[in-house]
This record gives structure tokens, sequence and C-alpha cells, in this order.
């Protein structure tokens, strides 16, 4: 069977790596939107448009099945994707509110949704929790997150001072973190140390390998290959995915 994996840049490598590891597909083809990166600062009809166009890579790659690994298009495109998709498109965000009820079932628990500006304003992650009765949820635009995971850049100083700058303002410890972005589950160490590993991370790369395994039960592979496209700046996709997947 053969997946697709689509993601603004290489943030949807964090989603890549759980699916690759479980070795539950013969091919997996990603696909990297570097040249318009980040998807988060675009408005909503732009960030449809990517995704079309996306669409139409994957089609021509013969997929049986999409996953939009990318929490701000799977906000604002997943169901237009779905419409125009003859195969199942995924999205991360449903797979995230998921994981949340399973690791987090008390819904006293104090969550933090943490995602790109365009996925905060959606709301998406706060209106599906809060239907679901938590009563306790904040959510934060960590927009920087991004470009520091697109240059490489994972801990130190400069890690450090954007966490202080966007978490310094809480009067709380969050029992839960959701990583409303799947470039952050590549910060995931700095995120957890800063909030004295008190938190527990919840991102979508863990929450999506079990939405497939419900899903599709029979899915197994003994060998699974690897393709890498992206619009722009190939290589670097390809160094973050050798650094995150422990590529040769």
């Amino acid at each position: 069977m053969r997946l697709g994996v689509f993601d603004s840049g290489s943030g949807g490598l964090s989603v890549l790596k759980s699916i690759y590891e479980a070795k539950l597909f013969s091919d997996i083809i990603y696909y990297g939107d570097m040249a318009r990166l980040p998807y988060g600062s675009k408005d909503k009809e732009s960030i449809i448009q990517f995704c079309i166009e996306a669409l139409e890579f994957f089609k021509s790659q013969k997929i049986d099945l999409l996953i939009i690994a990318c929490n701000t298009a799977s906000a604002h495109a997943l169901s237009t994707l779905q419409k125009l998709a003859s195969f199942p498109v995924i999205g991360v965000i449903e797979s995230g509110i998921l994981a949340t009820q399973k690791k987090l079932p008390d819904l006293n628990s104090k969550l933090l949704v943490i995602a790109t500006k365009a996925t905060i304003a959606s709301n998406e992650y706060q209106n599906r929790l809060q239907a679901l009765g938590y009563r306790h949820i904040s959510a934060i635009a960590t927009p920087l997150f991004v470009p520091l995971v697109e240059e490489n850049i994972f801990d130190g100083e400069i890690v450090q001072s954007c966490m202080h700058h966007y978490f310094k303002p809480l009067d709380f410890n969050p029992d839960g973190i959701i990583l409303g972005c799947t470039h952050f589950p590549l910060l995931s160490q700095a995120i957890s140390s800063y909030f004295n590993n008190q938190s527990l991370l919840i991102h979508s790369g863990e929450a999506i390998l079990d939405y497939i395994k419900l899903h599709f039960p029979t899915l197994k592979s003994n060998h699974t290959e690897l393709s890498f496209y992206a619009s722009s700046d190939l290589q670097s996709l390809k160094n973050t995915a050798r650094f995150w997947l422990n590529l040769p």
C-alpha cells in the first residue's frame, strides 16, 4: 500500500517517523511545500489552493492514502481535499483530539495548545476539546518554533529564549501540552524540559499512528521505501529527514 504524507515543510517528518518505524506501508511518498512555508501565517484561501496543488502531485504518484501532516492545512483544507480525492485523506487534528482523550481523560486537566497563528485562529482544537467537556484550555500561537525547526535548531539559547517569550505569561503548569503543529515534536525535548518534565506532550505522529491502526488494522509491510519531494530546497528536507529518521 502506498502512502502519501504532505506538510508545508519538514515538520511532517515527525508524523512520518512514527509511521515509518511501524512498518505498515510498502511505499511512503513525502512532499514538503518548502517554497511557501510557513502556512501558519497565510490566509485560508491561499492555504486551500496550496493544498489542492499538492493533491494533484499525489494523484500522479498513485497513492492509496494521504495524510495531511500539517495542522494548519488540516484546519482549513481537509474537507476540500476529501471531496476532491479518490482515496482517503486523513488530517492530524482529529487524531490529536483522540489522543488527548486517551491520555488525559480527566476533564479537569489543564491543557495547553500550541500551534501556528492560523491553527489557533481556526479554533479547531479549542472547540473540539470544549465539546468533549474539557474545562481548562489555553491556546498560544508560537510561530517562531517553525523556522527554528526548518533551520535544524532544536535546542540551545535561541530555543530557550523563544520558549521564555511565549510561556512566561502562563500562570499555571499544564497537565498536557498539545503540539498542534507537526514541526513542534522536533522541539519536544526542549519543551518538556522547560516545564520540568511535568507536562504530558501529545503530538500528531503518535496520534495518527494509533488512528491508522484503528481504521486500517490489516496493514503490514516487511520493507518501506521512502521517497522525498519538495517544491524548493529538497536537500534541506532530506538532511532533516536523515537526522530525524536516523537514515544513512
